[in-house]
């Protein structure tokens, strides 16, 4: 059997909370003394020098307590009115929270596009980096109060995924009302077991999958099988776990029982195949020699080394990189549409603002970005 990670060796790290375990579902009101000691745990992480990020249903459970809204399940519209106000009180609470130990919180409401759209996504992962790179803590939720039926998750199990890919997280936390995956619903059969490891999602271990657990959450153990093939795919260990417990992240560190979905990627390596081989070409970007080589002594594409290009693409489209002689080097996703890029290439990163207009980033294609021959 394959060993389980040490919770210390992670360095960023998403946190999936439900509305059932943030939220009292008979009061509609916040668990205060569970998220005291939830963000305790989370401060544990980010002393040590992890980057945290929390994904945290809750806004819609906690709105239509406000708004005195009925039991039971909302139309759209009632949705998106209990999630304008609960928001509110949802970033408010975190931000208390975590500002009583001295981290900053920072909210972020993303939709199904937002990760998606290519452009979209880089502009929401680039919010998140920012963030962290200032040690902050974003708080993520999906946009209820725009997001249709058609188009939202349906749950934040998939969100949760689809941001630990976006940050390049190491490891995705799915706080939920069960200790992890069995291999038949518990409730159903009293013989079902804990799987402790997961090294690979076969048919088999879909198969174990349920329904969805408690009233105010929208998902179940199907979701969460679908989480960790988005998770592992982009190069993240996920865990299932039980939140219902004080301090459950601790626990975790501790031994306590859960399911370890394993990936044999890492977040970097998966993004560099993602790159390579999943998308295709929009355009070309040639670079002279200087250029060349300090993309492959690890730096990121500047304009000043970029001596023409070719192809109409737009900012976040896969481009194709060839050095002086016109050999392929590499692909990455460029920061800036053709129009941007034929304006600033060969000048230099200080001239981008005045060229353009307005600010923009000093890399034409940043190494994260970036994959080349041989990688």
């Amino acid at each position: 059997m394959s060993a389980v990670p040490a919770l210390g060796n992670f360095r960023r790290i998403v946190v999936k909370v439900g509305s059932s375990l943030l939220v009292d579902q008979q009061a509609g009101v916040l668990k205060r003394e569970w998220l005291e000691a939830l963000v305790d745990d989370l401060a544990q992480l980010h002393q040590r020098g992890a980057d945290v990020l929390a994904v945290s249903s809750g806004s819609i459970a906690l709105g239509r307590t406000v708004l005195k809204l009925p039991k039971g399940p909302l139309r759209l519209a009632d949705s998106q009115a209990s999630a304008a106000v609960g928001q509110i009180e949802l970033a408010r609470v975190w931000a208390r929270a975590l500002g009583q130990r001295e981290i900053t919180a920072g909210q972020i409401l993303v939709t199904l596009h937002d990760t998606e759209e290519r452009q979209r996504y880089l502009n929401a992962r680039e919010t998140i980096g920012r963030l962290l790179e200032m040690r902050a803590v974003p708080v993520i939720n999906e946009n209820d109060t725009v997001a249709t039926s058609e188009i939202r998750y349906g749950d934040n199990d998939r969100l949760a995924a689809r941001v630990a890919t976006m940050a390049s997280a190491d490891l995705l936390i799915l706080l939920s009302d069960i200790e992890g995956l069995y291999t038949a619903p518990p409730k159903d059969d009293p013989h079902a077991k804990l799987i402790p490891i997961v090294p690979r999602i076969s048919f088999e271990i879909e198969a174990m999958a349920g329904g969805a657990a408690s009233e105010l959450s929208r998902g179940g153990m199907r979701t969460k099988i679908e989480a960790a093939k988005i998770a592992t795919t982009g190069g993240a260990h996920m865990i299932i776990a039980d939140g219902r417990v004080m301090h459950p992240i601790r626990r975790i560190a501790e031994g306590a029982p859960c399911t370890w979905f394993l990936t044999p990627s890492t977040p970097v390596t998966a993004r560099k195949k993602w790159i390579a081989g999943s998308l295709e070409p929009r355009g070309v970007v040639h670079l002279d020699a200087g250029a060349a080589r300090a993309l492959f002594s690890g730096k990121s594409l500047l304009p000043a080394g970029v001596t023409r290009i070719e192809g109409h693409f737009d900012r976040g489209d896969c481009v194709v990189l060839r050095d002086a002689s016109g050999a392929e080097i590499g692909r990455g996703l460029i920061a800036y549409d053709a129009a941007e890029a034929g304006q600033i290439l060969g000048r230099n990163t200080r001239d981008i603002e005045e060229i353009l207009g307005q600010p923009g980033g000093a890399e034409m294609i940043h190494r994260d970005d970036m994959v080349l021959v041989g990688e």
